[in-house]
Formats: C-alpha cells, sequence, structure tokens
C-alpha cells in the first residue's frame, strides 16, 4: 500500500465512522435525553449525561479528523482517539439504563428483537467504536511498511539526483566553450550520453547524441525541446515538428535504455516535474502521449519559418485549435489539421506601408483558404463570398465604404477577378451596371441603369462600349440602335414611343441645332386598350437561371462531396452571416432534413430519384432555395412589385369597384349558383338588411388568403392557397350539408369572390414570383391547377376594369 492508498483508506474509515455516530446520536442519545430530563434517578441520569459528552467529544474529533485528512494534512492527530475512547468506554453505568427501557425498546426495536438488553447495548455503542480502532490498527500497520518503501525510494531518488549534477558538471568541463555557452543552463541536468551508452542517429550528422531533462541535443544540429519531441518505441524513431529521424544501437540492453530514458525524460518535460517513486522500475510504464498543448518556433523552410506556433499537437503536428505568429506581423488564430490550417480561422495580415490589417475570418483547407469567408481590408473594403486556393472564387460581395470612392460588387469571382454575371454599384454617381465581366472589366452583354431613371443595354469591351443597344428612356419609350456614352441618339435607329406610335430612320446630333432624324414615323401601332408590351433587357442575354450560379454551386459542390458535416457551415456561411436568426427558422430545419436526405442519397442507403422521378438536383433546389431567399425577398419583391405595376394597379381599380357591393350582389354580379350561397353566415342586426351585408360571406377562406403576404417561401405560399381552396370547398359543403368537389365552373366565380374581398395589393408581383420559384416537381399538379386559376381570376379583375373604361370612353365620344 502506498501513501495515497492509506490516506484514502483512512479518509474513507473516517467519513463511514463519523456517518455511523451521526445514527446513534440521533436514534439514541437525543431520545433519552428528552425522555430522562422529565424522570426520577437524577444520580443515574447524572452519569448518562456524562457518557453523553464523551460520545459527543468523540463525534466531534472523528469530524475534525475527517476535515483534516480531506485536505491532505498529517494525519496525526487522528491517533488521539484512543484517549478519548478509554473515557468512552470506562464509564460504568449499566444500572442507570435500566430506568430507561421503554425509551431505549422504542429505538432499539432492530437489535432486541433476538437478543438481550445488554447485547443491544454492546453492540450500538462499544462495537462501533471498537472496529474503528481496529480499523486503525491495520491502516497504521500498513502505512508503517509504506514508509520503508518510501525510505528506499527516497534514498534511490536522492542518489539518482546527485549522479545526474555530477555527471553534468563534468560534461560542461569535457564541452568546448562553443557548445558550453549554447547548453549550459544552470537548472539543466545530463540524462544519458552517448560516449557512455552508445547510440547513433540516421541524420548523419552527428557523432554525439546528449539527452537532456528538457532537450534532446544532436551536436551540429539544431536542439529539439522534449515537449515537442514524440518518441516510438518501435525502431527508436524521433519525431519533431520538422523532422524524422532514427536511433540505433548495436547492443539491445543499451537501446531499452535510450528507450526508457526517452519516455521518462518527455513524459516529464510535459508533466513539469520529475518522477517520485522511480517511474518504470522494471522498463515498463505509459508512454507520452501523442496529443499535446506546447509552443514552437520553426525554423527550416517551410510557410511556418520563423513563426511561433502555440496551440495543439498531434504526433508532431499542429492538430486541433492553435495560433500562429510571424515576424512579419502575421497572425493566425483557430483550427489546424496534420499541420496546416485546416477549418475555421482569423487571420490578420499588416499591410505594407499602413499601419492597418486585412482581416480574413474565411474556413481553410488543407492550408489555403477555401468556402465562405469575410475578409475586412484595411483600406475600408469588405468582400463577403467564397474563396478557393487563397483567392476570391464563386459567389461574393465585394464593398468599399470609403468616402472617396464608394461601391458595391456581387457576383461572380475567379481568380480573385470579377468574372461573369455580377452588379456594379457606383455610389458616387448614382450609377448600376448589370451585366457580365471579365478579368475584372465589364465585356460582355450589360445594361446601366443610371441615377435619373433611363435604362440601357449596350456591348462592353474592356469597359468601353461597342455595337448598338437598347435604351429605356423615363417616359417608357425605347430606343433600338447606336448612342454615345452622354446617351445622344447617332446613326440608324428606332424609337417606340410609349403610344404606340414606331420611328424608324437615322439620327444626328449637330452642335446648336438639336437632335434631328431622317425617317418614317409608323401610327399604325397605337394601342387602345393602354396595355404595353414591356422590354426586359438582358433576359435573352443572361437568363435569370444563369444569373446566380455561384450560389447555387456552392451548394452544388456540397451535395456532390457527400454532404460532409465539417464542410456545411463553409456552404451556409454566407447566407446564415446575412440573416443570423435563420439558425432557428423552420426554412434552415428544413435545410437539414433536406441535407439528410441528399446525404443518405450520396452514401447510396437512399435511391438518387424520389417515387416521384425527382433528381437530386431538384431536390436540391427546394432545400437551397427556403435557406437564402429570406436574406434578399424585400428587394426581390420590390424589383416583381415595379415590373408588374401597371398591371396590379389596373387590378386594384378592379378591386375597388367590386368591394362597392354588398355579398349577395357580388355573388349574383360574379355568377355563383346561388344554392353555393352561404347565407346562413349573414347574420343580422337590427335595423340591417341582409342585401346590403359586406365581407361575411367565405370569411375563412378570405382571411387565409390575405396569409399570402406573411411569408416569402414559394412552397408556403402555395400551402396556403391550397389551404384557401379547402375553406372554400368546406364552407359549400356546410351550406349543401353534404361532401362537394367544386369543379372548375364552380371553383372559379368562388375564388374570384374571395380575391376580390381579401384586397392583396400586389397580387400580380405575388403570383409571378410563385410561378418563378416554385419547385419543377410541382408543375402540373394541384398547386400547378390551383395557382392557374388565381392568375384567371386575377386577369378577369383586369378585363373587367378595362372593359368598363373602354365603354366610359364610348360614352364620353358619343
Amino acid at each position: 500500500m502506498c501513501a495515497a492508498e492509506a490516506t484514502a483508506s483512512l479518509l474513507h474509515a473516517e467519513e463511514n465512522f463519523s456517518a455511523c455516530l451521526a445514527r446513534i446520536d440521533a436514534l439514541i442519545f437525543k431520545p433519552l435525553l428528552q425522555a430522562g430530563s422529565d424522570q426520577k434517578g437524577k444520580e443515574n441520569f447524572k452519569l448518562f449525561l456524562l457518557l453523553n459528552d464523551r460520545f459527543q467529544a468523540l463525534w466531534n474529533l472523528t469530524e475534525e479528523n475527517y476535515r483534516i485528512v480531506k485536505q491532505k494534512c498529517s494525519t496525526s492527530e487522528s491517533f488521539c482517539i484512543q484517549d478519548i475512547y478509554i473515557k468512552y468506554s470506562g464509564a460504568r453505568i449499566s444500572e442507570a439504563w435500566k430506568h430507561h427501557k421503554t425509551v431505549l425498546k422504542q429505538f432499539l426495536t432492530d437489535f432486541t428483537s433476538e437478543t438481550s438488553m445488554s447485547l443491544a447495548l454492546y453492540t450500538v455503542l462499544h462495537k462501533p467504536i471498537r472496529d474503528h480502532i481496529e480499523q486503525y490498527i491495520l491502516l497504521l500497520t500498513k502505512l508503517n511498511e509504506v514508509l520503508k518503501e518510501v525510505g528506499a525510494f527516497l534514498e534511490s531518488f536522492i542518489s539518482q539526483v546527485l549522479d545526474e549534477a555530477c555527471f553534468t558538471k563534468t560534461l560542461w568541463k569535457s564541452l568546448g566553450y562553443k557548445f558550453t555557452d549554447m547548453l549550459c543552463v544552470p537548472e539543466r541536468r545530463l540524462l544519458e550520453d552517448s560516449r557512455n551508452l552508445p547510440i547513433s542517429a540516421s541524420t548523419n550528422r552527428s557523432d554525439r547524441i546528449l539527452l537532456f531533462d528538457d532537450v534532446l541535443v544532436l551536436i551540429q544540429v539544431n536542439f529539439p525541446s522534449l515537449k515537442c519531441l514524440l518518441f516510438c518505441r518501435y525502431g527508436l524513431r524521433i519525431i519533431t515538428p520538422e523532422e524524422t529521424f532514427f536511433l540505433s544501437a548495436k547492443d539491445p540492453q543499451m537501446k531499452a535504455v535510450w528507450q526508457w530514458k526517452l519516455n521518462q525524460a518527455i513524459r516529464q518535460a510535459l508533466n513539469g516535474k520529475r518522477d517520485f517513486p522511480l517511474w518504470g522500475k522494471t522498463g515498463e510504464g505509459t508512454e507520452p502521449p501523442s496529443c499535446r498543448f506546447f509552443t514552437y518556433v520553426f525554423r527550416l523552410e517551410s510557410k511556418f519559418k520563423s513563426a511561433s506556433y502555440e496551440g495543439e499537437w498531434h504526433w508532431g503536428k499542429p492538430h486541433g485549435k492553435g495560433t500562429v505568429k510571424w515576424r512579419d506581423g502575421r497572425n493566425h488564430v483557430g483550427d489546424f489539421k496534420e499541420g496546416l490550417e485546416h477549418g475555421f480561422g482569423i487571420c490578420l495580415v499588416p499591410r505594407r506601408s499602413e499601419d492597418r490589417y486585412d482581416c480574413y475570418k474565411c474556413h481553410w483547407y488543407e492550408g489555403k483558404m477555401r468556402g465562405y469567408g469575410i475578409c475586412e481590408y484595411g483600406n475600408d473594403m469588405v468582400y463577403k463570398g467564397y474563396f478557393k486556393d487563397n483567392v476570391r472564387q464563386g459567389f461574393g460581395i465585394l464593398e468599399n465604404h470609403s468616402a472617396e470612392h464608394p461601391f458595391k460588387y456581387t457576383g461572380q469571382w475567379e481568380n480573385d477577378k470579377k468574372n461573369g454575371y455580377g452588379v456594379w454599384e457606383d455610389k458616387d454617381r448614382g450609377e448600376r451596371y448589370i451585366g457580365t465581366w471579365l478579368d475584372d472589366h465589364k465585356h460582355g452583354q450589360g445594361i446601366v441603369v443610371t441615377q435619373s431613371g433611363v435604362c440601357y443595354q449596350r456591348t462592353f469591351h474592356a469597359d468601353k462600349m461597342v455595337g448598338s443597344g437598347i435604351l429605356l428612356l423615363e417616359d417608357d419609350s425605347v430606343y433600338e440602335g447606336n448612342f454615345t456614352e452622354d446617351l445622344t441618339f447617332v446613326g440608324k435607329g428606332k424609337l417606340s414611343f410609349a403610344n404606340g406610335f414606331i420611328l424608324e430612320g437615322t439620327f444626328t446630333n449637330k452642335s446648336g441645332q438639336g437632335l434631328q432624324t431622317q425617317g418614317i414615323l409608323n401610327t399604325s401601332n397605337e394601342q387602345p386598350d393602354e396595355r404595353i408590351t414591356k422590354t426586359q433587357l438582358g433576359l435573352k442575354e443572361f437568363p435569370v437561371e444563369k444569373r446566380w450560379k455561384g450560389i447555387y454551386d456552392q451548394f452544388l459542390e456540397f451535395i456532390h462531396s457527400g454532404c460532409k458535416e465539417e464542410t456545411e457551415e463553409s456552404f451556409t456561411g454566407f447566407h446564415i452571416q446575412t440573416s443570423k436568426e435563420l439558425r432557428k427558422s423552420q426554412e434552415y430545419l428544413f435545410c437539414h432534413r433536406g441535407l439528410l436526405h441528399l446525404a443518405l442519397e450520396q452514401k447510396g442507403q437512399m435511391p438518387a430519384k424520389c417515387v416521384d422521378g425527382e433528381t437530386s438536383d431538384q431536390k436540391a433546389c427546394s432545400v437551397v432555395l427556403p435557406l437564402i431567399l429570406p436574406c434578399f425577398y424585400p428587394e426581390l419583391f420590390m424589383l416583381y412589385m415595379l415590373y408588374h405595376e401597371r398591371e396590379d394597379d389596373l387590378y386594384c381599380q378592379g378591386i375597388v369597384d367590386l368591394s362597392l357591393f354588398p355579398d349577395i350582389k357580388l355573388l349574383e354580379f360574379l355568377d355563383v349558383q346561388k344554392h353555393l350561397w352561404p347565407l346562413k353566415d349573414l347574420t343580422l342586426t337590427t335595423n340591417q338588411r341582409r342585401s346590403l351585408i359586406k365581407d361575411k360571406c367565405f370569411l375563412s377562406a378570405t382571411e387565409c388568403l390575405q396569409k399570402l403576404i406573411t411569408t416569402v417561401d414559394p412552397r408556403e405560399k402555395l400551402l396556403i392557397l391550397q389551404k384557401t381552396y379547402e375553406e372554400i370547398e368546406s364552407t359549400v359543403s356546410r351550406v349543401v350539408e353534404t361532401d362537394y368537389k367544386l369543379p372548375m365552373d364552380d371553383l372559379l366565380p368562388l375564388l374570384m369572390y374571395v380575391v376580390s374581398r381579401a384586397k392583396i395589393q400586389h397580387l400580380g408581383a405575388e403570383i409571378h414570383l410563385i410561378r418563378d420559384l416554385m419547385d419543377p416537381t410541382n408543375q402540373g399538379g394541384l398547386y400547378d391547377f390551383l395557382l392557374t386559376a388565381l392568375e384567371s381570376c386575377y386577369e378577369h379583375i383586369q378585363r373587367m376594369r378595362l372593359h368598363q373604361r373602354e365603354n366610359c370612353h364610348l360614352s364620353h365620344s358619343s
């Protein structure tokens, strides 16, 4: 038994004995004190009080001993319990107990069932104390054996320490001045010398090996600290953060000694203290851990040359959390794997001519930036987007916050340059370029929106306009032809006016004479219904589905890689950074369920096609859209509102007209069959007429449809539309008192009624957004059918308003 085991045994014994005394006090002494204070026989009661005082002293001393032992202090005080025990057991008071037989029987039921009173008292008041004293005697006997063994260990330990001091002193005298000056440290001790126990290194650069308590020295080679040194048992393989070599010995016994001493030295260096008693008396013991935490300065040629790394290591390589600091001021804090940056990390890079830093907060892969990241440059520019091989690659946003030339670029990057589709906002000029880029230049088809509201499409070559283009003017006129940078018409062109007139010919702009035209004016294309065909620029040159491939490509890369969990954060980084609450949202949870489905597909645990023939790419579309759409939905819906502004205005005017009708009149006007009218819902109050009641029929369906504007997800909008249909059908079934399936002839007028009462202001924008972003798998199904029905109602309300305008126009003409 060692000293630690003896202390633990004593602690356990004191704890149990103290608990036993507490039970005796609660079951015996306290009840007897309460019962005996009211009875005669004061002399006998005094003897009981004396016994109680001795018992309380014994209990208090036991508690104090337990506290001392628990604090690992000297335990010698605990053995004075013998004196207390003698005083306690020497009191002869057996006669005094006879006056309290009734009380004793109540509290000693467990002890007196089959034994006499005296045996019960002995068992309760004497035997536990005697057993505890016997346990003390046993512990003392074992501790005596331990002390003898510790004495032998201590003598051997002191001898070893003195020998090491002598060997070290001799070494300093034998080494030359150069090595002594480099190696001599007062607290350093020599553990082994290859001249005493011959061994050689595979580096062939040393003829002497010295093992100190903190470093392993190969003469003529730099000295690796033992904290960073890994030693493999088989073959005496030595692993350092920058190189690996082998130690070899001809004599197996010498090899075993070196192996034992290396293991012991490394472990002691990591623990920060020497082994006592001696570790591995026969060579056995635990080898040093392969995972460690320490600081190391790299010396050899590598990306970390002269850099200091502090953090976690595994088999001699930075692995886990750590920090690298270079002499030039660079810092990298983050995750490492097998010696390279891998995972999330933050890197600070000083700018040469300024007292500022570029800060990269990015995901890293095998030492290079890869995946989503944020770079805050020292020149007030910020990039949020994707990287690959340390350069901007894929989708990203670059914004300049400086007052000199503020701008924002949102789009595709390739090899750290703007390449592909992107949007450039010049905040000084209030101008925006939407189109394709090549090597940081506007190149290819592009659209420019000026601050004055003029919009034009041209072909660009290295930022210069070439060829003809299309120009949209503020009054909705469209010019197709050549024009200058200041938007002056020159050469052949065609000007289509908002009223349908077309002017086609040659345009010139002479100084002092203004714009002149020689051509033909065609007035036969006037559109009396005021519906003007819109010109949407860039739709043919860069279709919507090809504009933002950078975001979708990141998701596909995540899917094709097998949906690895460590790469998920890199994919979702852009979207989550834009909307921090997205992780808690239903959309994010839905995305995780979809990712799980796709991951199972990639691992072969689920067919690549679903039952309905859905492919993984289609599934990817349904998963990624709910994740990223909330980030830019307001701006996107604003574009839909602007594009469908005229149709929505015409629709809203029709809604205003229909809102003037009471419920019965509107149902009659829309040709809803009378047996489907929910007249039971028209409850009357005093002085009311049923024919004047408004906004009561199909109220549940109306309120359901109004929820269309409360969500951004096209899938949820379609669910709301389906719920509206179900509410209409439920109301009709209640009216006819049977399950009623609405045919199209009945559905359209009823849906028209609900749409007119819901009064959704931008219904056209909502319908087109749902149609454009709808999951392809829903095409041709119930959702497609209901959306088509809603479109028919929307268009019918517009036509009603147009017919009303035409009738008014004819009446005024006549």
